[in-house]
């Protein structure tokens, strides 16, 4: 009975009691199926069993986009913390506060450059991580200094949309994002570059209404909710049945809002086809055709 108390009973008992990691596995969120976090990662955090896509960090859009996962931030302009001095149940600046600790962004945006299918290329990710995503005086400064930076480098800009919308406690100073962000569009239509938008779940309220509708090309991820007002709202409103699918990204792409569906492991193959051909370099290459022949 010692051998069996003193060696086999711990053992067992330490391995019933071992602790599991919280994180090992995760439950899809649209199937409900079990998966290994690890598998899913892998995966680009598109479930195997059903295709949903789910909820991705900006870093990690960053390193799936841009060749071989690498990139350079750039730096964006710092902008006054709390404009109006708001405070609900918190103080806004501890929610801001909160929100860089638990995201490690300095807000809801984050801007890089690097290659995709080996052309320059400038790319702005909105972090739905930080604060649901929504558009503050920083997110408008940021998008600026990315339609900047894209003109520098003459190069496209490929935004990935993902929000909440305005930020209601910066109140009209976020609304007023809404027209500041489309001079930014306007400024590189003046130039002559590419603008890509990329809708992801969900792109709501005034980015929708914004920046976020006057990309050159319109691409989504599968049944990502893009609209200015939610479908709940809406049938809260009209007192109707809505259609099935309303506001998902088939929806709009059947009514001609979204020109491309495509998945998260198209997405990179598809950005670097779309960047060689609207590229400056490669429409001037075009334009000028083969080179003429001289005959003595």
């Amino acid at each position: 009975m010692s051998w069996l108390t003193e060696h086999v009973r711990p053992k067992l008992r330490s391995l019933l009691q071992r602790d599991v990691p919280d994180n090992l596995w995760t439950n899809c969120e649209s199937c409900s199926q079990m998966m290994l976090t690890k598998e899913l990662v892998r995966k680009k955090k598109v479930c195997p069993h059903c295709g949903h896509h789910m909820r991705a960090s900006a870093h990690e859009r960053m390193q799936w986009t841009f060749d071989d996962g690498k990139y350079t931030t750039i730096n964006l302009p710092t902008v006054p913390t709390d404009p109006l001095h708001f405070r609900d149940s918190k103080r806004y600046t501890d929610r801001l506060k909160a929100a860089r600790s638990k995201s490690s962004l300095d807000d809801s945006l984050l801007v890089a450059h690097g290659t995709i299918a080996g052309r320059e290329t400038v790319v702005a990710v909105m972090a739905f991580e930080f604060m649901a995503g929504t558009m503050g005086s920083a997110l408008g400064e940021a998008f600026l200094a990315a339609c900047q930076e894209a003109i520098r480098r003459k190069a496209p800009l490929v935004i990935f949309t993902a929000s909440g919308g305005a930020r209601m406690q910066e109140g009209v100073v976020s609304l007023m994002q809404m027209p500041r962000t489309t001079i930014g569009v306007e400024m590189l239509r003046d130039a002559g570059l590419p603008y890509l938008v990329v809708f992801t779940n969900p792109t709501t309220g005034g980015v929708s209404a914004s920046f976020a509708m006057l990309g050159d090309i319109h691409i989504a991820e599968p049944n990502a909710l893009i609209a200015f007002a939610g479908p709940r709202v809406i049938r809260d409103t009209v007192r109707e049945e809505l259609p099935e699918g309303f506001q998902r990204s088939e929806y709009l792409k059947e009514h001609g809002m979204v020109d491309i569906i495509a998945s998260r492991n198209e997405l990179p193959a598809l950005l670097g086809r779309l960047v060689g051909m609207l590229s400056p370099a490669a429409a001037t290459s075009a334009n000028a055709g083969p080179a003429p022949s001289h005959t003595s």
